[in-house]
């Protein structure tokens, strides 16, 4: 039997850039994925974590969600949609409207559960996909992004973060061989870092246990095809059946030029190895331009007078601009008002501009970036901690970043006086 599915990952909703919000890109990317499973009607839609942006997402951003399930569910009342918390998810906050994803035919892993013995719930993390006819075609085994208090301690077997992930695959790879028949396909859907795969600047640093990233001899042969979550470049690790989506939309400048995409996969089990997959890729329109200008002064006001005209009405719509000049002396006074008159009028957001400060044109290499746009609240809050002798530590940059959201979302919810 052949199962066909999406697999996409990584769409951050919610998600702030340089202060401008990504809702209207979001929309612009979900009306499209909403056409492609109208027209290829897949047996399943899996996302592979980081749904949010952050763990406490605003109220917008969940709305965003649930109508996309209603409105896929309306087009495809056949499609189960199955996701994964990542790292920037709240795992038990996606599981608990597990009542409202079951009535859109979606089901949501966002953490690793133990049963009434105390050992590993498989069983939530096994999950038949079904075709037409409710003939189950396809196991998807799915795992959120791992925390070590989640799946260390369980039994002997999982001392540390490292032997418990080790374990945790062969537990669960065991249980899908034992449950499947020989026409039906194995899905392991999975957020982490595998060894040998492009980051990009946006991504948080992964680190599970003081354990590097992952290795690919975690996912048994088996196995048909391994659906990624986390990295925001569309890419192969080792195999071609090992694949990250990417991110929907560029995340930050370093991503301008990823071929953001949704791969469409076929499995027919029945036939050889190396005919049972077939993969295409569906490229999804960029909604909103990125644009980098680098160059001296002179250079880069010309290659703003360069860029393409045309007024864009809504802020939300328009293109955006990362200056990075280069220079031997102080910037002027009236530095942005110089860039910002060379813009075409009413198409572009400024939302950064640095300078590449050059101590002597023979030592380019001793450069350093000047930040002049005002810092972020992370920004300041990392700078802070820093200051106060703490090392880096992720969950306490989560637990900021969601207190400075529901300061947003307070912010918005007051009526205007």
């Amino acid at each position: 039997m052949t199962v066909r599915f999406f697999h996409t990952s990584d769409w951050h909703l919610g998600q702030f850039f340089y202060n401008h919000s990504r809702q209207y890109e979001h929309e612009q990317f979900l009306a499209w994925l909403i056409e492609q499973i109208k027209q290829k009607q897949p047996h399943a839609l899996l996302i592979a974590g980081d749904i949010f942006d952050v763990i406490n997402p605003a109220s917008s951003a969940q709305k965003q969600l649930y109508q996309f399930l209603a409105d896929a569910h309306a087009v495809a009342p056949h499609m189960q949609t199955l996701m994964i918390a990542g790292n920037h998810d709240s795992g038990y906050r996606i599981e608990q409207v597990e009542p409202l994803l079951s009535k859109y035919n979606a089901k949501a892993v966002g953490v690793i559960h133990k049963n009434t013995e105390g050992q590993l719930d498989l069983n939530r993390l096994l999950i038949p996909i079904y075709d037409e006819q409710q003939q189950i075609v396809a196991w998807c085994l799915s795992l959120p992004f791992l925390r070590p208090a989640e799946i260390t301690g369980i039994n002997e077997q999982t001392s540390d973060s490292k032997d418990a992930i080790a374990h945790l695959h062969q537990q669960l790879i065991a249980e899908a061989k034992r449950r499947k028949s020989v026409d039906q396909a194995l899905i392991l859907m999975s957020h982490a870092h595998m060894q040998g795969a492009e980051t990009s600047d946006s991504e948080r640093p992964i680190i599970i246990g003081n354990e590097e990233a992952l290795s690919t001899t975690l996912f048994d042969e088996v196995i048909d095809y391994v659906a990624l979550g986390h990295l925001h470049k569309p890419q192969k690790v080792g195999q071609e059946h090992i694949r990250y989506s990417g991110s929907p939309i560029p995340l930050s400048f370093s991503e301008e030029n990823y071929k953001h995409q949704v791969l469409e996969i076929c499995i027919n089990p029945n036939l050889e190895s190396s005919d049972r997959l077939q993969m295409q890729v569906l490229a999804i329109p960029r909604s909103v331009a990125l644009h980098r200008i680098r160059g001296e002064m002179h250079e880069v006001l010309q290659q703003l007078k360069d860029l393409a005209t045309g007024e864009i009405e809504s802020i939300d719509q328009r293109e955006y601009v990362d200056i990075e000049y280069y220079s031997l002396t102080p910037p002027p006074p009236n530095l942005r008002q110089q860039f910002e008159q060379a813009l075409p009028e009413n198409r572009y957001r400024l939302v950064r501009i640095s300078r590449q400060y050059l101590a002597s044109e023979q030592d380019a290499s001793n450069a350093h970036t000047l930040q002049l746009e005002p810092p972020t609240p992370v920004q300041l809050f990392q700078n802070v901690w820093e200051k106060q002798g703490y090392a880096a530590d992720d969950e306490v940059l989560k637990d900021f970043m969601s207190l400075v959201n529901e300061a947003q979302k307070s912010l918005e919810e007051e009526p205007n006086s």
